[in-house]
């Protein structure tokens, strides 16, 4: 989904649970992608000419949760911003939002009815003026907001403003350029463009270190790019998007690096088999992703996962089930297995609910199977003391089962925080790292662009068990392959990814 990726807890939300630190929240916990919002109607027709009706109402309030922490993050940066995004996706409070995320809302109540309203619409929500804050109804004149002629992302009220923010914005004019870009191009994404059909892997798993070493396995490559960039969609976009077409050396490198963001999930739980020793030729295994929200289940397709097969060969089969409250109703909403994974297949499951809940109710009463991996994508439990009481239930069960977990973080900030609480957890952290594997997107920080922009999953955490536990087997972890420890290998840090602690 354009702009936001932070997404919160298998655990039951609670009071308050007051904790020594004061997080700050997720970098981005942007509104819904007016791309995704598209994505629900039937891109294969054209949508119908029309007007959206303009709300009246005020977002409503909301108990913390991760989706509600993001809009009041963007008010106290831009006042009256999460009002913006709500008009413009024809949306009265921030329960339609919240109906939307659910999948109880269609695409075409969001007052979308032609492509050029849908890129127009998604470019509203970024217009204010990145120096003083202001919103075009708060100006003499709505129109005066003017785009850096740079990077085509932020703007400006004037030329004071602009010249006000220039010593700081230059730091980050060229990566926003590119993230202004991935916005608009994420658009295939929905469309089914990206990814382009994958390989089975010519290098065994331990000898792929990054995205660099996964691309020289694709076949055709340059060939697979060129059908992207002449296809209808492609033609599609630019004649609607309001922006010139850029060169194809750029469109090809945006597509890159979101094919990195497509398959950065299964390949990152493909690392975490591989960090603990897990052998999918072995037996037949089952990954829990906990915390699962629209994120990672909207729009999605029963193939998603597939390049896991295509990274393990032979495999005896993978069921890969989404647990979270947020999890988007689709065609992955089917029951868990009970019984092994068909051979040689990723099956994909979700259960709608807290992760303690369905282990309760599937996987004590085999009903589901008991999971050879547990994967939590940005769980966000850093944010706020909310947020940490919620996941707490969770964090608590997958300790003292000793179920082996992988978590994913942002940022080096964030991965700090992180352990800070794992640690106080008494959960035995095995290994942190640069994930070779991070999304090579550069995602901003919407309501406040001037900042380094982060990666999807730019660092994981390996946990098994309490911190007092022997842990059988921990010494055949890999080594020398660069993805253990603190201090990750150059591979790892590919991409402009910043590298790990030291």
């Amino acid at each position: 989904m354009a702009g936001g990726r932070r997404r919160g807890g298998g655990g039951r939300r609670g009071g308050p649970r007051q904790h020594p630190r004061a997080h700050e929240p997720a970098p981005s916990p942007a509104p819904l992608s007016l791309a995704a919002a598209m994505a629900q109607q039937n891109t294969g027709t054209a949508p119908k000419t029309g007007r959206p009706k303009k709300p009246t109402e005020e977002p409503a309030a909301r108990a913390p949760d991760v989706d509600s922490l993001g809009f009041q993050a963007m008010d106290r940066n831009v006042p009256g911003l999460s009002h913006v995004i709500l008009q413009k996706l024809n949306m009265k409070s921030y329960e339609d939002y919240k109906s939307a995320m659910d999948g109880r809302k269609s695409g075409s109540d969001f007052g979308i009815r032609t492509y050029f309203d849908m890129f127009q619409k998604m470019e509203d929500t970024f217009k204010f003026c990145a120096e003083c804050k202001k919103l075009p109804d708060a100006l003499p004149d709505p129109k005066s907001l003017r785009r850096c002629k740079r990077c085509q992302n932020v703007y400006y009220c004037g030329m004071a403003c602009q010249r006000a923010n220039w010593p700081l914005h230059k730091k980050f004019c060229k990566k926003l350029k590119l993230v202004a870009l991935d916005r608009l191009v994420e658009w295939l994404v929905f469309t089914g463009d990206i990814p382009f059909p994958t390989e089975t892997w010519t290098k065994p798993a331990r000898d792929v270190e990054g995205w660099e070493d996964w691309f020289s396995m694709q076949e055709r490559l340059e060939e697979k790019l060129g059908a992207i960039l002449a296809g209808r969609y492609m033609t599609l976009l630019w004649a609607n998007a309001g922006k010139p077409r850029p060169e194809d050396r750029e469109l090809r490198e945006s597509i890159r690096r979101l094919v990195t963001d497509f398959h950065s999930r299964p390949l990152t739980i493909g690392l975490g088999l591989r960090l603990f020793g897990i052998d999918p030729l072995a037996k037949a295994l089952t990954v829990h992703v906990v915390g699962a929200s629209h994120v990672e289940t909207l729009n999605s397709r029963l193939t998603d996962y597939d390049e896991l097969t295509r990274m393990f060969p032979g495999h005896r089969g993978m069921e890969v089930v989404m647990v979270g409250v947020d999890v988007v109703d689709g065609p992955i909403m089917r029951p868990p297995l009970a019984t092994p994974a068909p051979r040689g297949r990723v099956y994909l499951s979700s259960y709608k609910g807290l992760y303690h809940d369905f282990w309760e109710s599937h996987v004590e009463t085999k009903l589901a199977a008991r999971p050879d991996l547990v994967v939590g994508f940005h769980p966000g439990f850093h944010a706020c003391p909310d947020l940490l009481a919620g996941w707490l239930p969770t964090l608590l069960l997958l300790r003292d089962y000793r179920l082996p977990v992988l978590f994913t973080v942002y940022s080096e900030q964030e991965l700090k925080s992180s352990l800070q609480i794992l640690v106080e957890l008494e959960t035995h952290i095995m290994s942190y790292a640069t994930n070779p594997f991070a999304s090579l997107r550069p995602e901003q920080v919407y309501s406040s662009p001037n900042k380094a922009p982060v990666y999807c999953s730019s660092y994981y955490i390996a946990l098994l068990g309490p911190a007092t536990s022997a842990v059988p087997g921990a010494e055949e972890l890999e080594d020398g392959d660069g993805w253990q420890g603190g201090e990750p290998s150059a591979a790892g840090a590919a991409g402009g990814i910043t590298p790990g602690l030291g």
